[in-house]
């Protein structure tokens, strides 16, 4: 199992970069008074057949060459349900996938969020040939970050240039404090 719910969608997300997606959407949603935070990583990968699917919650199958167990999904799945939330795949092959999990927010078996900052900044900085659109949201306050209107204004310039990382790094901390504002998740 994870130790934070950020580590299983950088998992997932992961998932999203080796089925050649040109974009990953990552949503974070909660909303304490519904007691609910909602996940979804949504891709225009290659997509999956109903049979993948299946296959791809099931702990030993992967797809990979390097090892015989794929935990990433399974795990991402069981950390939902076990808050008695929920966990769903959708995908279609040529298209797409998304992932959504819902957590209750007061579950004791709730793991915490996590650095979901340091997650979003490494998916960035280290696949740059991808664009992410990150959308945090936390009782109605929110904000998005997506990489094509950095591309815009940058122009030529890498996102993993120090500067230009540094300044992503800093605008997900500065903004999810903002949202967060004295809840913790």
């Amino acid at each position: 199992m994870m130790t934070e719910i950020a580590l299983n969608v950088l998992d997932v997300a992961q998932n999203s970069v080796r089925a050649q997606a040109t974009l990953v959407c990552i949503c974070v949603m909660a909303d304490t008074q519904a007691d609910r935070m909602d996940i979804t990583i949504e891709d225009n990968g290659c997509g999956m057949s109903p049979e993948e699917i299946r296959q791809v919650e099931d702990p030993f199958f992967t797809t990979r060459k390097t090892r015989k167990v794929g935990l990433g999904v399974p795990f991402f799945k069981y950390s939902a349900q076990c808050t008695g939330g929920d966990f769903k795949i959708t995908s279609t092959k040529g298209q797409g996938t998304k992932v959504s999990a819902s957590y209750v927010l007061s579950s004791i078996d709730r793991m915490p969020l996590g650095d979901m900052p340091g997650t979003v900044h490494t998916l960035v900085t280290l696949n740059t040939h991808i664009d992410f659109v990150y959308t945090y949201t936390v009782n109605g306050r929110s904000f998005t970050l997506d990489t094509r209107e950095f591309r815009d204004i940058l122009g030529d310039v890498p996102l993993n240039a120090p500067e230009v990382s540094s300044y992503i790094e800093e605008y997900l901390w500065e903004n999810t404090r903002e949202v967060n504002q004295d809840i913790v998740l």
